[in-house]
């Protein structure tokens, strides 16, 4: 969908389709960010849902890096997304879950994990698009990335184990 897609002729910007724990073990402290979009936790992609390719991912990121993963619906999925939060905060500075609504996916909503290695939170953006970039962006703002990571009392209780009143 080149009318939504931004970025790709950028001469920084590599796309792999491959076996992203093979590519994980090539590439250690090498990346600033890791974007995985991957498919839906069955059958071979299952071990992108599970701690051992984030500890993959952590090993291959740079001090200060980030990586983004595709983290499933809080509305079908808190079994999975919970459990796996948990299990990787014992190695990232920080774990946070953020949520965007896509008609076309199952309940209209995906998730990502984001984690951090030697750096803070991600859910204030560093930075603003410049003006000619905003001005081309068809959903991205910074006021919609931080309400991102504003979720509802049930999925903030099971993700974060947070009381209501918070």
């Amino acid at each position: 969908l080149p009318s939504l897609a931004q970025g790709y002729n950028d001469p920084r910007v590599q796309v792999k389709v491959m076996d992203g724990n093979q590519f994980m073990s090539e590439n250690q402290e090498s990346f600033d960010v890791i974007i995985t979009d991957s498919s839906d936790p069955v059958g071979p992609a299952a071990a992108l849902f599970e701690t051992p390719f984030y500890k993959a991912m952590y090993a291959s990121l740079r001090p200060g890096g980030i990586v983004c993963t595709q983290g499933e619906c809080m509305w079908l999925h808190l079994p999975l997304i919970q459990p796996l939060m948990k299990s990787i905060a014992q190695f990232y500075d920080t774990v946070e879950y953020a949520y965007t609504t896509i008609p076309t996916y199952p309940s209209g909503q995906i998730g990502f994990l984001l984690a951090t290695k030697g750096r803070g939170s991600c859910r204030v953006a560093p930075r603003k698009p410049e003006t000619t970039v905003a001005q081309q962006l068809q959903y991205y703002t910074a006021e919609l990335h931080e309400a991102a990571f504003v979720l509802p009392a049930f999925a903030r209780r099971a993700i974060y184990g947070e009381d209501e009143n918070k």
